[in-house]
């Protein structure tokens, strides 16, 4: 029997990550945490690499915790410094990637940051589950480095 998918259901489940990954930017550029905290599911599945001088990078489980990174980013770089470029969002049922280029200064060193980046979202129930983020942890770590 020949593996049949339903389009149409496919195509909403795409549409609606779409739609929460656009979302999710609009609140990150605007640094609106309290839209992050509804977007983020109460339990995320949160990866960074680990990188003990870089204060913004910790675990983090919950949709608060994972909103407040955000502000724990800002709080540690430049604000008028920072950039982040998404080139690409790829979206497959509930899966998003999104690739692009950050850079930055950090507040206490002036020491600055930059490379490319990977997000890899997942999307279940308009929230988010999974926040996945590849980047270059070797240049923010230097940044933060005295």
């Amino acid at each position: 029997m020949p593996f049949k998918t339903d389009a149409a259901q496919t195509s909403s489940v795409a549409e609606t990550t779409r739609a929460v990954v656009q979302e999710f930017l609009t609140a990150r550029i605007a640094g609106d945490t309290a839209r992050l905290v509804d977007l983020f599911a109460d339990e995320v599945d949160w990866l960074l690499a680990e990188n003990p001088v870089v204060p913004w990078i910790r675990p983090r489980t919950t949709a608060a915790e994972c909103a407040a990174q955000f502000t724990d980013l800002t709080a540690h770089t430049v604000p008028e410094d920072a950039r982040a470029r998404v080139d690409r969002v790829l979206v497959d049922g509930t899966d998003a990637v999104l690739t692009g280029h950050v850079s930055g200064t950090v507040r206490a060193t002036g020491k600055s940051f930059e490379g490319p980046f990977a997000l890899c979202l997942t999307v279940e129930d308009g929230r988010i589950t999974r926040h996945h983020l590849y980047e270059n942890s070797l240049s923010i770590a230097q940044a933060c480095t005295p």
